[in-house]
């Protein structure tokens, strides 16, 4: 899964004398994967590029999840990882329950949500009821 794929490259610069300029978007307020993002975009194109190359937050618009590539989507299936469904409209439908969840395992569509939050706060935790596997479904923001 690269951060093309999970959508939150928001633009590259570059300046007359080289310099790079990428604008990162952070998927959630707090997540704690932005800084490694941040540092692992800037230490690849120092690598590929040895050119002046700076990362800067960009916050608005907000990110969503419909900015996850179609591919990005089968990566994170492929994972493990149910993909987000649909993007949420408001803050207020974040804590009505949502629908089952396809099973990335087996597809089965008969899953239920065992926990609002899974191992980061952009998952949540389900199980199977056909396999009876857990899965992590990546939420809809």
């Amino acid at each position: 899964m690269s951060v093309v794929d999970l959508g939150v490259i928001r633009h590259v610069y570059v300046d007359a004398e080289g310099a790079v300029e990428v604008g990162l978007a952070p998927t959630y307020s707090g997540c704690p994967a932005t800084a490694v993002i941040r540092e692992s975009v800037l230490v690849a194109l120092r690598a590929a590029l040895g050119a002046s190359v700076s990362v800067v937050e960009v916050l608005s618009p907000p990110w969503t999840s419909d900015w996850i590539s179609a591919a990005g989507r089968d990566k994170l299936e492929h994972y493990g990882i149910a993909p987000p469904a649909q993007a949420v409209g408001s803050s207020r439908a974040l804590w009505h329950a949502e629908a089952a969840r396809r099973c990335p395992r087996c597809a089965s569509e008969d899953t239920a949500e065992l926990s609002r939050f899974g191992s980061t706060p952009c998952k949540a935790l389900h199980r199977c009821n056909a396999c009876l596997e857990p899965f992590e479904y990546f939420k809809c923001i």
